[in-house]
């Protein structure tokens, strides 16, 4: 008869009939439809079945009551397969801060598990942003990592990012997030941790590019922790490649001088010759000749004179060419003589 009262819309009869053979479950659903969403609430702790919890809770979304909603989410979210359903009844109603706030509650319950945790980081990266760096620092081994991987990336949360690729051991995406977004991302401790771990060491050689432009006042401290992985030769041919670079864009003749002698003086030939060219414009070739003879390197810097020499004659041409011209102007311009009839008319 309850059953019948029920479908037929009489509520207010099922509620007497229910709450007389205590059937629960069917007077929380009655309860629901009176508005009596506290008493429904109480009904369904008496019922304690999920699909009761599930609909108290909606009603009471739909009802706004979210407090009471919340008392029965609790009841929900802890089973890992009607996660899902509840979150998207939250959010399909735009009700995102209502579903964080259950979810935080939801936190400390003893059978919390690894979707609670991940759908609330989330739900951080989509709507605060702020509080996931400190949600996942709390609770970082007990969320997915690669779905929070993905949800991180999208929201553009370079540093959460990066922390995240540190706790999954995937260093060398953490390494390149750094790099590529450094007023968000980069930390001198942790970046000077993390590089020591990447498996690609070329990425080394651009870490030390990346310090040149952005952090030259460190570079020295990173030095210290790569030096076991860098190749020394090629360091050194990195930093000279550089160095060169640098005299070149300063456009400082005693700057590229001073250059020129110091790799003279360190033994290093084929950056001096290198830097002939680097910084071509900026050298006097007779210096270049002196230095040249002087250590024996004539024939290393014969290409650079050969060069000088044919700018030389070249310019030589160019002035034969215009003087050339030049008189030849002046041969036509010159003013014909004036000539007299015996009369003495023009």
């Amino acid at each position: 008869v309850g059953d019948r009262c029920y479908e037929k819309g009489m509520y207010e009869a099922a509620k007497l009939l229910y709450s007389n053979v205590s059937n629960f479950a069917r007077l929380a659903s009655t309860l629901v439809h009176l508005g009596e969403y506290q008493a429904a609430v109480d009904n369904s702790r008496k019922a304690s079945s999920t699909r009761t919890w599930k609909e108290v809770c909606f009603a009471c979304v739909d009802g706004q009551e979210f407090h009471l909603a919340q008392l029965c989410g609790l009841h929900i979210v802890i089973h890992a397969d009607e996660l899902e359903e509840l979150m998207c009844y939250y959010q399909d109603r735009g009700y995102f801060e209502e579903l964080i706030s259950m979810l935080e509650a939801a936190l400390g319950l003893e059978r919390a598990h690894m979707g609670m945790f991940t759908e609330l980081a989330i739900l951080y990266s989509k709507f605060k942003p702020q509080k996931m760096l400190e949600h996942l620092e709390l609770f970082w081994s007990r969320v997915n990592i690669p779905k929070v991987l993905r949800a991180a990336e999208q929201a553009h949360l370079w540093a959460e990012l990066v922390f995240l690729y540190d706790k999954y051991e995937e260093y060398d995406n953490a390494v390149l997030t750094m790099m590529s977004h450094p007023t968000e991302a980069w930390k001198e401790g942790q970046f000077k941790d993390i590089i020591t771990k990447v498996a690609n060491v070329e990425l080394c050689y651009r870490a030390l590019q990346f310090y040149l432009d952005y952090k030259p006042l460190l570079i020295n401290d990173l030095l210290l922790v790569l030096s076991p992985r860098l190749d020394h030769t090629r360091t050194v041919s990195f930093f000279s490649k550089d160095a060169m670079q640098h005299a070149a864009e300063s456009r400082d003749a005693e700057l590229a001088q001073k250059l020129l002698q110091w790799f003279l003086e360190e033994g290093k030939r084929e950056c001096f010759a290198a830097s002939l060219f680097t910084c071509y414009d900026l050298l006097h070739p007779d210096m270049v000749l002196e230095l040249a003879w002087r250590h024996n390197l004539v024939d290393l810097a014969m290409p650079y004179f050969i060069q000088v020499m044919r700018e030389y004659l070249s310019k030589v041409d160019r002035l034969d060419a215009l003087e050339s011209l030049h008189k030849q102007e002046e041969h036509v311009m010159e003013p014909a003589p004036l000539m007299f009839d015996f009369d003495g008319h023009e």
